[in-house]
């Protein structure tokens, strides 16, 4: 039986750096994180579910106790230590990169890819679950509205950018493999 090209694993090429996601919430980043570290035979680690570790409570408590900024600086934290300990795959939270100090850490020690969506796209599939902050009780096409057009320039200052759509995810792994190459 001939193997599937979506069922292939690749060495991760000698990479000395983590490959950290960033992009709006919804994008798809754990999921594609998750399938991307297998073929690249590296770790993969959310950076949110490090946060409520680190916290010993989910984030939406984070943000009623400590605020956005109280959350801001825990990841901030976070995503550095994940970055200190080796190559991994990482996927940050949606508004990770917009923190310039993390922004900064990220860009010198690592390889960022942008993963990108429509807003059809992002609404639909944040739709399906009722656990971000940032949403509860909220339009959901609104909010991402505006986030988009306030962290959408500092995405682009990603190293890869890459485009998911309703297709396959292993479509949008087999881009990022492509653009690090």
């Amino acid at each position: 039986m001939a193997s599937r090209p979506d069922d292939t694993r690749v060495t991760n090429g000698g990479l000395d750096r983590s490959i950290v996601l960033v992009g709006m919430m919804g994008v798809g980043k754990s999921t594609i994180g998750r399938l991307l570290a297998g073929k690249l035979n590296l770790e993969f680690v959310d950076s949110d579910e490090e946060i409520e570790k680190a916290a010993g409570m989910p984030i939406s408590e984070i943000f009623e106790r400590f605020g956005e900024p109280g959350f801001r600086d825990g990841e901030r934290r976070v995503i550095g230590r994940l970055i200190a300990e080796g190559p991994k795959v990482i996927a940050t939270g949606g508004g990770a990169f917009i923190n310039d100090e993390t922004r900064g850490l990220i860009k010198e020690k690592c390889r960022s890819v942008w993963i990108d969506a429509d807003l059809d796209v992002l609404v639909d599939r944040v739709s399906r679950r009722n656990h971000r902050p940032l949403l509860v009780g909220k339009d959901p096409r609104q909010v991402l509205t505006e986030l988009s057009e306030k962290r959408t320039p500092f995405y682009q200052e990603a190293d890869i950018h890459v485009r998911s759509d309703s297709g396959p995810h292993a479509r949008t792994v087999n881009q990022i493999l492509e653009a690090l190459a």
